[in-house]
């Protein structure tokens, strides 16, 4: 029905068009083999448009112009010329079979498929450049709005990190393990200068592999460890045949954030993080023990804003589910093409 509602006006010129194209034989009194003929022609080109329209929709989800641009035109013009030529031969045979007593004729078979090719070559071509141009157009568009969010979604990261209260912490714990143990305080500078050197060289980058994110990861929480101690639990089981795929920078580490700073963590009720691969997705799951009272502006712009940049690169969406027990965000690692 979807198909039907999208095609409304074309449906309507075609049926108008038959119309008056039965009309005018039927006022010139033709003959019923010009009727059958006719017959035949419209239907035909009626099932080639719709079948290559479904084809079009079909590819544009397995194969994009903007990301598969020379396998699609190979893929569209080869399935098309095969689909087309196939309803052209099923349909002449419904009609010599269902319709009329002569039997089908060689000839007729071969010059039918001959003219159908030389028709169908250029109006595919014709097609395919009208879609490609479609294609670009809009990814132009999309481009400057990830562009928009991009810069936003750095901006708000590199002012998070930044901000004075986060830098006290650190730099206060840092300065109390000086005291009680020098050697920890040196690992500690290390990881600290690691993270914000990772954050700011990361801004620059639209994808990272997911080995950089974890390694990246790695010192995050080990700063989380010392700070929380043991309020914080993280558990990592990652596939390493998922660590070459791709991913925006600091994903992990804004999920991560946002599990601390929307649930309650005690000595009690630690807060219990697990970070997993399953089927080509990256799972962030912490038990559910959300905070009585919500710090003011704490909406959920970081999940926001890893959705808006996903769906620039790929047509996966980031999962999210939740239940009395668990908090879960799935999101989608991204292949490259080689």
């Amino acid at each position: 029905m979807a198909f039907f509602r999208k095609n409304l006006i074309q449906i309507i010129v075609s049926v108008v068009l038959v119309g008056g194209a039965f009309l005018a034989l039927y006022l010139t009194n033709a003959s019923r083999e010009l009727y059958l003929t006719a017959g035949w022609i419209t239907t035909t080109l009626l099932l080639i448009w719709a079948s290559n329209k479904l084809l079009t929709r079909k590819l544009d989800k397995r194969l994009p112009w903007l990301k598969y641009g020379n396998k699609r035109f190979y893929w569209q013009l080869g399935l098309g010329i095969l689909l087309s030529l196939l309803i052209i031969n099923i349909s002449y045979l419904v009609l010599k079979f269902g319709l009329t007593q002569d039997p089908p004729d060689e000839i007729q078979v071969i010059s039918m498929n001959v003219i159908g090719l030389l028709v169908l070559l250029p109006l595919i071509s014709i097609n395919f450049g009208i879609q490609f141009l479609s294609n670009w157009k809009n990814a132009q568009l999309k481009a400057e709005e990830f562009q928009k969010e991009t810069i936003k979604a750095e901006l708000a990261t590199l002012k998070h990190h930044l901000d004075p209260h986060f830098l006290f912490n650190n730099l206060n714990i840092l300065s109390s393990l000086i005291t009680l143990d020098p050697d920890l305080s040196q690992t500690y500078l290390e990881k600290f200068a690691e993270v914000y050197r990772n954050i700011l060289q990361s801004s620059k980058e639209e994808l990272v592999t997911l080995n950089q994110e974890l390694r990246f990861i790695t010192s995050y929480l080990y700063l989380l460890d010392i700070r929380f101690e043991d309020t914080i639990q993280t558990f990592i089981d990652v596939d390493s045949k998922e660590h070459l795929k791709y991913l925006p920078p600091l994903t992990l580490q804004m999920l991560i954030e946002n599990a601390i700073k929307h649930n309650t963590i005690t000595e009690v009720r630690p807060l219990k993080i697990y970070i997993s691969s399953q089927n080509g997705f990256i799972s962030i799951k912490n038990n559910y023990q959300p905070k009585k009272v919500e710090a003011r502006n704490s909406g959920k712009t970081g999940l926001t804003n890893i959705k808006k940049r996903y769906s620039y690169f790929t047509d996966k969406e980031v999962q999210v589910f939740s239940n009395p027990d668990n908090f879960i965000v799935k999101v989608p690692l991204i292949e490259m093409e080689g």
